[in-house]
C-alpha cells in the first residue's frame, strides 16, 4: 500500500518534497551546523547537496510505499523541517526528524513523529525504528513520548558525520511495533 503524499495534523502539513524545495530546505535547516549536529547525514554545504537529497527522495518514493516528507506549519505554509521513512523491507522502516532551529521547543517534532507512527500503521509497517545519538536528550524525549521503546545501545554502530567525521559512534536503537 502506498503512503499518502500529503497529510495534515493539527498544526502541520507533511508532504512529499519536490525539486523546487531545494533552496528553502538548504536555508532553513540542512546547512545549519547546530541543526545537523546529531544527524546521520552530513550537513549540506551547497545547494547541490540539497538537490542530491531531493533526487534521493524521489527514488525512495518510487521504490517504496513512501519516503521523506517535508514538514510545514499549517497557518503560513512555512517550512519547519523534515521527517519520513527509510525502508529496509515493506514491513520495516526507520524514521527520524529534523527541525529548523527557530522551530525547536514548539512540540513540532512530537506532532510530526506521532503522525509518522499513524502513517506507518496505515501502510503496513510492522516495525518502525529510530537511531538516536545518546547525548541527544531532546530527541530521546520525543521518541519516548511517541511510544518508542529503547531496544538496545549499539556500540560503534552509526556514523555522525557532523560530530566525528569518518568515525562510528554509539547510538540508541528505539523501536515501535504494530500488530499484524
Amino acid at each position: 500500500m502506498k503512503g499518502p503524499e500529503r497529510f495534515e495534523t493539527e498544526r502541520l502539513i507533511l508532504r512529499k518534497p519536490v525539486a523546487a524545495d531545494a533552496g528553502e530546505v538548504f536555508a532553513r535547516y540542512a546547512s545549519d551546523s547546530e541543526v545537523t549536529r546529531y544527524m546521520g547525514w552530513p550537513r549540506h554545504f551547497s545547494i547541490e547537496d540539497t538537490k542530491a537529497f531531493l533526487s534521493f527522495s524521489d527514488a525512495e518514493w518510487i521504490r517504496w510505499p513512501a519516503g521523506p516528507y517535508l514538514i510545514e506549519s499549517r497557518p503560513d505554509k512555512k517550512l519547519v523541517g523534515s521527517t519520513g521513512f527509510g525502508f529496509e523491507t515493506p514491513a520495516k522502516a526507520a524514521t527520524g526528524y529534523v527541525l529548523a532551529r527557530e522551530e525547536w521547543g514548539k512540540g513540532y517534532a512530537t506532532e510530526a513523529l506521532a503522525a509518522m507512527v499513524r502513517a506507518a500503521a496505515e501502510i503496513g509497517i510492522r516495525e518502525l525504528y529510530a537511531l538516536c545519538h545518546p547525548e541527544h536528550l531532546a530527541s530521546i524525549r520525543v521518541l519516548e513520548k511517541c511510544g518508542f521503546r529503547l531496544k538496545e545501545r549499539l556500540e560503534k554502530f552509526a556514523s555522525f558525520p557532523n560530530l566525528h567525521p569518518g568515525q562510528r559512534g554509539d547510538c540508541l536503537y528505539y523501536v515501535r511495533t504494530f500488530p499484524a
